[in-house]
């Protein structure tokens, strides 16, 4: 991407001046086409200037990107490590999820609360110090648990020492963390969460492993537990070995008179399961063969009423359709007084009968109910609505009555 393929708008040009560079460094980190997938740490490196994604480092990041302020927009509102709005030089994190919480944690978030005077996701007056309570921190060996810009300072807090940790960060020091890297500034901290190396003397350091992380290899040592050829000094292989063609297990055919392997005893579980897998699939099978069976009844007897035990071959539905609905070249049985075509199938009962005898049948190309009585209704009804619209005295907006008492 050249200097000349993107022309900034007036709010991200202030940090297209200073984030440009770094920015396509970032973006050419991914392949042709991927450049989207750069969003991310597009983002921390704009709160490496600003300490929060203001909107006009969601237009810078759009417009390098070549996407829409929403799609930025909607990324930067996902993640709580992008802040919306300025935060303190340092971000204060408690832990109050289940572990933390049940050894103190809420405690000590309360006690931050109480000395500081803000409370989730607000910062001191200062400018100083932002204060936000974690769903979990992911250091439940070390529970309850602070940081700070994501960095752990506290381990097994107490509301003393988080409230010691607070004073000393407003006083400009910046004490040493229990384990881990050195603390820094959260405009520091996005430089290595955008991808870059901290130059910072100490920034990164090689903490070693506290004693609840290493208690499992503890008790391992202690009560000689160990894994079978096991040596330290094995390097880790970083790709797949190559395949051993030789090492392939030949299967040979079985001698004559061999016995086969005993099967292995089923559990009751898998006994069970597979019982009710044979019941379904013969319950299936029934099923299949039943619908077969009245298939071929069917096309043994065609014509035959299916009430008699023989069935007709065509669907029930497109029977009664070719009997109503004749084709083209058909002409339209007459009407008789059943209300049926003549050679309709005739009434199964008294109840039907009547019914069919009540039914006015429907004219050639009208739906049924269009009649010279529903035409009768439709022009009264036209009529009466003609006769409100000319009747000045009696406007209907009055809410008077409508229509004459010889309509009604």
């Amino acid at each position: 991407m050249s200097d000349t393929t993107v022309e900034f708008s007036p709010a991200a040009a202030p940090l297209a001046e200073k984030l440009l560079e770094p920015a396509r460094e970032i973006i050419a980190r991914y392949p042709a086409g991927r450049e989207r997938s750069a969003l991310l740490p597009l983002l921390h490196l704009v709160q490496t200037v600003e300490g929060h994604v203001s909107p006009d480092g969601v237009a810078f990041c759009a417009e390098i990107l070549g996407i829409n302020k929403a799609q930025v927009g909607a990324v930067a509102t996902f993640y709580t490590m992008y802040k919306r709005r300025p935060t303190g030089d340092y971000l204060i994190s408690v832990c109050t999820n289940t572990l933390c919480n049940v050894l103190g944690g809420q405690e000590v978030y309360d006690g931050l609360v109480e000395h500081l005077g803000v409370g989730h996701d607000e910062t001191t007056a200062d400018g100083k110090i932002t204060l936000e309570h974690a769903e979990c921190l992911a250091a439940c060996d070390y529970a309850p648990v602070v940081t700070v810009n994501y960095d752990f300072a506290i381990d097994q807090a107490t509301p003393e020492a988080a409230v010691t940790l607070a004073e000393k960060l407003r006083a400009g020091e910046r004490p040493m963390p229990s384990r881990g890297a050195r603390i820094c500034t959260l405009k520091e901290m996005q430089v290595q969460l955008a991808g870059f190396a901290d130059e910072r003397e100490g920034a990164v350091a090689d903490g070693v492993a506290g004693a609840p992380t290493l208690r499992g290899v503890t008790l391992a040592q202690e009560h000689g537990i160990a894994v079978a050829d096991f040596d330290i000094d094995t390097p880790i292989a970083t790709t797949k070995p190559a395949r051993d063609e030789s090492a392939k297990a030949v299967k040979d055919a079985a001698p004559a008179g061999a016995q086969p392997p005993a099967a292995k005893p089923e559990g009751k579980i898998t006994g069970a399961a597979k019982k009710a897998a044979g019941a379904v699939k013969s319950a299936a099978a029934a099923v299949v063969d039943k619908a077969e069976h009245v298939v071929e009844q069917r096309r043994a007897t065609p014509g035959k009423p299916a009430r008699s035990g023989g069935g007709d071959v065509k669907d029930p539905e497109v029977r009664a359709a070719e009997q109503r609905n004749p084709d083209a070249a058909t002409p339209a049985p007459a009407a008789t007084g059943s209300g049926l075509p003549e050679g309709g199938p005739a009434p199964a009962g008294p109840a039907e009968a009547a019914g069919a005898a009540n039914s006015t049948v429907a004219g050639d190309g009208k739906p049924a109910g269009d009649s010279e009585r529903g035409e009768s209704i439709v022009s009264e009804s036209t009529d009466a609505h003609k006769e409100q619209s000319t009747a000045a005295e009696n406007p209907g907006w009055q809410n008077a009555q409508r229509g004459s008492e010889e309509k009604k």
